[in-house]
């Protein structure tokens, strides 16, 4: 196969623990071909979709720590997006207008051919903090709202709560608000942009403490181990961008019961990778747009995520 990526720029990867970059090593290594494309390289010529992407390999010996662990091969060209065999998106967040026409690109691309993962549609139709609400008895008691009446209701009810905005990433912008808080007002105000913005908010779950789960789903299926990312000493977010410690451990039971739940009706969606965020029994987020957690959870395991991945893929683009 000849698989393209739409990616962030290769130099901004951390490619020692990079999911994307161990998705094209886990394909090169199967024999196939890689190129890569910025986001803003997607254009429409004449209905037709195309892609202005650059072929690369990743030499084996390359110092994945270093500045120089792809090479290119030739110069960028010009390509319809339905020649490749796939198409993967890896651009992370933030979901911005950009993000979104880019799905609506990707949709069009399918109609002509394309074989893309995950698809425009099921990547915009799931928005990774919104669609836990159609699971809601997996998660703990959340509200949806701009109304900072109703936040505080929910605040005076709960004692406990977390409060984040939809559109953030990396455990940016999340807020725990105890009971008395004397900063719940301008903390509210800030978040709702003055009641304008709508924000989440969700009861508090003590077992955060003990990680803050990632579960990956691929091709309807569970990898047997999720990653606990595990805050730093009086830290509320266990994300690794936020200072977290990633231990991987065998999923639970619970774990199992919200993957059978979730995995395979994703997956009829066009979702061939999620990650789904658990905090001890509860499902707290659903990411779709490129999730990760691959290179820690091979290194500490005998599972090979990426390999998986590759394999997943491979059966997608032929089907």
């Amino acid at each position: 196969m000849h698989v393209l990526f739409v990616i962030d720029p290769l130099p901004l990867l951390k490619a020692y623990k990079d999911s994307s970059v161990a998705m094209m090593r886990a394909l090169q290594a199967r024999g196939h071909e890689l190129s890569v494309a910025l986001m803003r390289d997607l254009y429409i010529d004449e209905g037709v979709v195309k892609v202005r992407g650059t072929r690369i390999s990743l030499p084996e010996d390359a110092d994945l720590h270093g500045h120089a662990w792809w090479r290119e091969h030739g110069e960028a060209a010009d390509a319809v997006l339905s020649a490749f065999d796939a198409v993967v998106m890896r651009k992370d967040p933030p979901f911005d207008m950009e993000y979104v026409y880019a799905t609506h690109l990707f949709d069009y691309a399918r109609a002509q051919g394309a074989r893309i993962f995950n698809s425009g549609a099921a990547i915009r139709n799931h928005p990774e903090k919104l669609a836990i609400t159609e699971f809601a008895g997996f998660t703990s008691p959340t509200l949806v709202t701009s109304d900072m009446a109703r936040l505080r209701a929910f605040h005076a009810q709960h004692q406990d709560v977390i409060v984040k905005p939809l559109d953030g990433m990396g455990g940016t912008g999340i807020f725990r608000l105890r009971q008395p808080e004397a900063n719940l007002g301008s903390i509210l105000e800030t978040l709702t942009a003055n009641g304008t913005r709508t924000i989440m908010a969700q009861r508090y779950i003590p077992e955060i403490v003990e990680g803050d789960k990632r579960i990956l789903i691929i091709g309807g299926e569970p990898v047997p181990y999720a990653l606990a990312r595990i805050p730093l000493a009086g830290e509320t977010r266990g994300n690794l961008a936020a200072g977290g410690r990633g231990v991987a451990r065998p999923l639970t039971a619970r774990d199992r019961e919200i993957a059978a739940a979730l995995g395979p009706k994703l997956a009829e969606r066009g979702l061939l990778l999620i990650g789904l965020d658990v905090i001890g029994d509860y499902l707290t987020e659903v990411n779709v747009t490129s999730p990760t957690c691959f290179v820690e959870i091979t290194e500490q395991t005998d599972f090979d995520v990426a390999a998986r991945f590759a394999q997943a893929l491979e059966r997608a683009a032929e089907g």
